[in-house]
């Protein structure tokens, strides 16, 4: 088997996950990336793209088998794919939450179950989850996606004590307002107020959270897990 790991990321065809997919190709692993209704030339170069509905078992199995009859079993998962139904709570609807849901706390835990066979063999791996400052920081309009992201707390400190002993670590990366192009979408007023509340005073970048992310896929990251890693800026002050 050549040298690198064998790493899958979800959502990997644009933004934070396109970036994270692209840094752990550069760092010599051995990548597939995930896409759902996207183009398999958006994931990174040099990585392998796999189409996958993280919301259907069947879809997620099949992206593993994939990944493990082309590299081996997964060593590092990402689980990045993710969805927003942004609503205020008296307008949003139950078909809105459960799709948010689904996507971002089912979709997740859909790929780690898949992720600790092969991990659980091994005796080791790294799980990632992309959570979000507003997870535990809170945001108007936001109660679906909000509630996804606290969630992946929980889970990933649950792996923790279940699957630790095994030498799989869990934990959840946090990113704050991130220069992607929904935030490039805001007016410019609109990305005023927001980087005024940040204390970084900026927006963060996607190659910020991809190197959060390889480390705790790093070796040395190997006594870390159940933990919340906050890039945000300063934004959520450890919230």
């Amino acid at each position: 088997m050549p040298e690198g790991r064998s790493v899958l990321v979800t959502g990997a065809d644009r933004g934070i996950g396109r970036a994270i997919a692209a840094a752990f190709v550069a760092a010599g692993d051995r990548v597939v990336g995930t896409y759902r209704t996207g183009r398999p030339e958006d994931v990174p170069e040099g990585a392998l793209a796999v189409q996958a509905d993280v919301t259907d078992t069947t879809s997620v199995d099949a992206a593993f088998t994939r990944a493990e009859e082309a590299h081996g079993p997964v060593e590092v998962l990402v689980a990045n794919a993710g969805v927003t139904r942004d609503a205020l709570l008296l307008r949003a609807t139950d078909d809105d939450f459960a799709a948010v849901l689904d996507t971002n706390l089912g979709g997740a835990h859909r790929c780690a179950r898949r992720a600790a066979k092969g991990m659980v063999r091994l005796k080791r791996g790294r799980i990632v989850f992309i959570g979000s400052v507003v997870g535990l920081y809170g945001s108007p309009g936001q109660t679906s996606y909000a509630a996804s992201k606290a969630a992946l707390v929980g889970m990933a400190r649950a792996l923790t004590r279940e699957l630790g002993g095994r030498g799989i670590t869990a934990n959840v990366v946090a990113p704050g307002y991130i220069h992607t192009a929904m935030t490039d979408a805001l007016s410019e007023s609109q990305q005023e107020v927001y980087q005024k509340a940040i204390p970084a005073g900026r927006f963060g970048e996607v190659d910020e959270i991809a190197g959060v992310v390889a480390f705790l896929a790093s070796d040395a990251a190997g006594y870390i897990s159940g933990a919340v890693v906050p890039v945000d800026g300063g934004l959520g002050m450890g919230h």
